[in-house]
């Protein structure tokens, strides 16, 4: 009874009933979408999706409408049974409910029922609940007025034990009555029970089936649309948006074109059954009429072509021959298993047209990488080698170059002499009979070679075993060449400016003999080639120019010094030659000055002006002037020189001129340096430790503007190993300086105790181990100090009786050297020195002689800076000539400055015949 509320009345059931199509539930857009539905299904479809679409909207709309009403049939049967249920259930409980049987006997059945019957309608939601006597008069009823009145139906049925259905239509609509009678404890019937239910109190089921209907067919509406929009797009993209009418003007647009184009089209199915031809391809292939729906296999075609067509693979421009004609086959599957589609070309014209187009594209292609591969280089050899490079195996199977003479080194074809040498052979094989690189060529008047050799025009050999004019050269050489199977030849000379410069010889084994199509593309090749050799032979005399003019600028053979040993390297630079320069340069007093310098920039310019350097290093030297000063005279010598070219118009000034000088004397050991812009020393102790001294550093030459420069003095140990260089060796491009320092400082701590020659290799092959773009100059220079024994020293008074003290006492000390030989001159020269100091010089006075070397040095200082003046004196004087008398008895002579005064020095030669003849020259003089 808990259920019977659920349902609805059979007069609110009927308003439930689906809506069809157009109905207010189904809302304003349901209405727009199924006028415009049924406006689309009066029109005629526009594609095959459009029509499944409208199909698949009928039977969708079909299927919920017969749904809907199936439901609602089923739904009022149960309505029905379900209300006969309730009130046959509310009846019996309520008949056999205990005291419902003695209320009805009581004295007062309506007291005793009516309020139990009104409790139990109310609470099972019946429509009324009454009781009978078993005559037909009320006990109980909803509505009191009823009480006691007669019911006229008949309940016999009921009277007899078994309960009584009825239904009929009542005010409230369909209703179901159901009566059972109340029986004593004696089985009599006491009373009846009759309970009403209206249809429409049972919930009906419709009401919540209805959404999941139209919910169903919304989905189903919707998926079909989707469906129908995806054929219909997937459609579009295959018929690129063409409708039916498109598509049958399309089909017969290409079924025009089909048949109407020169190439061949073939459309087989997957078991190579002729499906299409058209009527190129059937013209090509000779097809018989019927030939549609046949194997292609039977279609009397070639068994290679045939296989190939009916196999259905992949193939691109496959060549076969059907008759007369070369065919050209394409073949692509049409998906797997779904046939292939094939053309044919024609090509028995094209193929000739093709080949001389191949040929000729391949000419291009030789010229092409002969512009970019000839001629990379400057070296003429190199040069040669890349034309034949190139020429082999693309023109020629083997390629020969000989050069005339004077090329070779550079200088120009003077025509003079017809002699060659072959300076480069290459070819596909090394094993060829032809002459060998190096090997000196003069060919006879009659050759080919010499003819085009004179004529300036390529020569053509087409069969070399008929030319008799190239065998009678060598007619055993000539035999085994063609035994060994080149048959043809062409010789063409290198020409340059209208100068012969060589000639190239091409020749062929494998290939097709040469023919007259092919001298364009030698000549051609020959042309550019010589214009590259020209350029590589200019260079090569300009550069050869250059290198001969800056070794003879660069010292040779150092001279032999107590005071260092030296060691030297000079690297040109790959590029050409530079402007790094050193020398070792002997000072008076077996003192020594080392120098390196650098003009910045390469070729003819910078190897003059380092020249002019050194040159000027020298005369500045020979004034003996301290290292600052020399800088000094260096600094303003090069603005002169950028001052006459400006002035000159020469664009060429120096620029970057650098220099480091320095000056070691072996008896102190003392080491006064200056260096204008120039990388400083590295020094190595004796014990092998490296340091780089700090030297002041002055602007570069040229650029110092009058700037002073200052110098740096160092005490060096015998044995010590002064290291100057050029910025090349420790800069290089991607390398920082401290770097190349810091490998300088390694290099060099490797070599200790090494001989200076082998010093210098080692620390180029540390630093420059491929090379430099930079030229290098190194110069490594190991420390000596003189023995105390080969030097004596005497305070002078100023005094001229002191002079013969002195004068003994210098006898004396050469006997004890072993040159008391050369006593007599010695006195000569130190009295005349001595004697000037005391009668012309300041104090303090000094006297030294050293004994280096074969050679005995006499310094006089004293403390003025007045220089002496050498003169002949004439007969009639009495005085003026000392001077003149230490110059002819010493091997030179001078002065140098000193920062208290001056030092008068002469140097005799202790070698056998160097002394000078005092007697000889005093007769000579008289």
């Amino acid at each position: 009874m808990g259920k019977l509320g659920q349902y609805v009345p059979a007069s609110r059931r009927d308003d439930r009933v689906p809506p069809k199509a157009g109905s207010p539930e189904g809302g304003p857009g349901a209405r727009h979408r199924s006028a415009g539905r049924r406006g689309l299904s009066s029109l005629k479809p526009r594609s095959v999706a459009g029509q499944v679409f409208l199909l698949q909207l009928v039977v969708v709309l079909l299927l919920i409408a017969t749904a809907v009403v199936v439901l609602v049939f089923q739904d009022r049967n149960r309505a029905i049974q379900e209300a006969g249920d309730r009130s046959l259930v509310a009846a019996e409980s309520f008949a056999n409910a205990p005291g419902t049987a003695e209320a009805m006997t009581s004295d007062d059945p309506t007291a005793a029922l009516q309020p139990h019957a009104e409790a139990v309608r109310k609470k099972t939601g019946v429509d009324y609940v009454v009781a009978l006597s078993p005559y037909g008069f009320r006990w109980t009823h909803p509505d009191p007025d009823q009480i006691g009145k007669h019911v006229s139906t008949s309940y016999g049925q009921a009277l007899e034990g078994e309960p009584h259905q009825t239904t009929f239509d009542s005010s409230l609509g369909k209703a179901v009555d159901s009566t059972v009678a109340v029986f004593d404890d004696k089985g009599t019937v006491v009373g009846l029970v009759t309970v009403g239910v209206t249809v429409d109190k049972v919930t009906s089921v419709v009401q919540h089936q209805l959404p999941v209907i139209f919910t169903a067919g919304g989905v189903a509406l919707l998926l079909a649309a989707g469906g129908s929009a995806l054929v219909s797009g997937r459609l579009r993209r295959q018929t690129r948006g063409l409708g039916p009418v498109e598509m049958t003007r399309m089909y017969e647009h290409h079924d025009a074109v089909l048949h109407a184009v020169r190439e061949g089209v073939i459309i087989l199915d997957g078991d190579g059954r002729l499906l299409l031809v058209n009527d190129e391809a059937r013209r090509l292939l000779a097809l018989p009429p019927e030939a549609e729906g046949r194997q292609v296999t039977a279609l009397g075609l070639s068994p290679a072509l045939a296989g190939l067509l009916g196999s259905g693979q992949p193939a691109t421009d496959k060549v076969f021959l059907a008759g007369d004609t070369l065919l050209a086959v394409n073949v692509r599957p049409v998906g797997p298993r779904e046939g292939s589609v094939a053309t044919l070309r024609d090509t028995t014209e094209l193929r000739a047209l093709a080949g001389r187009a191949e040929m000729a594209g391949g000419r291009l292609q030789l010229l092409y990488e002969a512009s970019t591969r000839i001629g990379t280089t400057l070296d003429i050899k190199r040069t040669a080698e890349e034309l034949t490079e190139v020429a082999v195996p693309r023109f020629a199977d083997f390629a020969t170059i000989e050069l005339v003479e004077p090329v070779l080194r550079g200088g120009e074809p003077t025509g003079a002499s017809m002699a060659l040498y072959r300076i480069a052979s290459t070819g596909i094989r090394d094993d060829v009979p032809l002459y060998p690189v190096g090997r000196r060529m003069r060919y006879a008047p009659g050759n080919p070679v010499a003819i085009g050799m004179a004529t300036g025009r390529p020569i053509l050999v087409a069969q070399l075993a008929k030319a008799d004019g190239w065998r009678v050269q060598n007619p055993e050489r000539a035999r085994k060449v063609i035994e060994y199977g080149i048959h043809s030849m062409i010789s063409v000379p290198l020409q340059a400016r209208g100068q012969l410069l060589g000639v190239v010889e091409f020749w062929r084994s494998e290939q097709d003999p040469f023919e007259a199509d092919d001298l364009s593309p030698a000549e051609e090749l020959a042309a550019r080639a010589a214009v590259c050799i020209d350029n590589a032979r200019r260079y090569t005399r300009e550069h050869t120019t250059a290198v001969t003019l800056q070794r003879s600028l660069l010292p040779g053979a150092l001279p032999e010094l107590s005071a260092l040993e030296v060691g030297h390297r000079y690297l040109p630079a790959q590029a050409g030659v530079g402007g790094d320069w050193y020398d070792v340069i002997p000072l008076p007093g077996a003192r020594v000055a080392l120098v390196v310098g650098d003009v910045v920039g390469h070729g003819l310019h910078a190897a003059a002006t380092m020249g002019r350097l050194r040159t000027a290093v020298h005369n500045f030297a020979a004034l003996d002037l301290p290292p600052d000063e020399l800088l000094a005279h260096l600094d303003d010598l090069i603005t002169r020189i950028d001052q006459d070219a400006a002035a000159e118009g020469n664009t060429e000034a120096v620029t970057g001129a650098t220099c480091l000088y320095a000056v070691y004397d072996p008896v102190s050991g003392r080491c006064v340096l200056a260096r204008a812009g120039h990388p400083g020393p590295a020094l190595v102790s004796p014990g092998g430790s490296v340091t780089f001294p700090d030297i002041p550093v002055a602007p570069p030459l040229g650029v110092g503007g009058g700037l002073p420069v200052e110098t740096a003095e160092l005490r060096l140990a015998a044995d010590s190993r002064l290291v100057l260089y050029t910025d090349g060796l420790v800069e290089a491009r991607g390398r920082d300086i401290d770097v190349g320092l810091g490998m300088l400082r390694d290099a060099l701590a490797e070599t200790n105790g090494a001989p200076l020659d082998d010093t210098c290799q080692a620390v180029l092959d540390a630093m420059l181990p491929s090379g430099s773009s930079d030229d290098v100059a190194l110069l490594v220079a190991r420390t000596r100090l003189l023995d105390r024994e080969q030097v004596a020293e005497w305070d002078v008074p100023a005094d001229p009786a002191a002079v013969p003290r002195i004068r003994a006492e210098a006898t004396r000390r050469l006997e004890s050297w072993g040159v008391g030989e050369a006593a007599f001159t010695t006195e000569l020269i130190l009295s005349e020195l001595v004697t000037n100091a005391i009668r012309y010089g300041a104090s303090p006075i000094s006297l030294r002689l050293l004994h280096d070397r074969g050679s005995l040095i006499c310094e006089v200082a004293d403390g003025t800076s007045t220089s002496p003046h050498l003169r002949r004196a004439t007969l009639t004087d009495e005085g003026g000539r000392g001077l003149f008398l230490v110059a002819q008895m010493s091997r030179r002579w001078g002065t140098r400055y000193t920062d208290r005064g001056k030092i008068i020095w002469a140097e005799q030669s202790l070698e056998a015949g160097g002394a000078a003849d005092l007697g000889a020259f005093l007769m000579a003089d008289l």
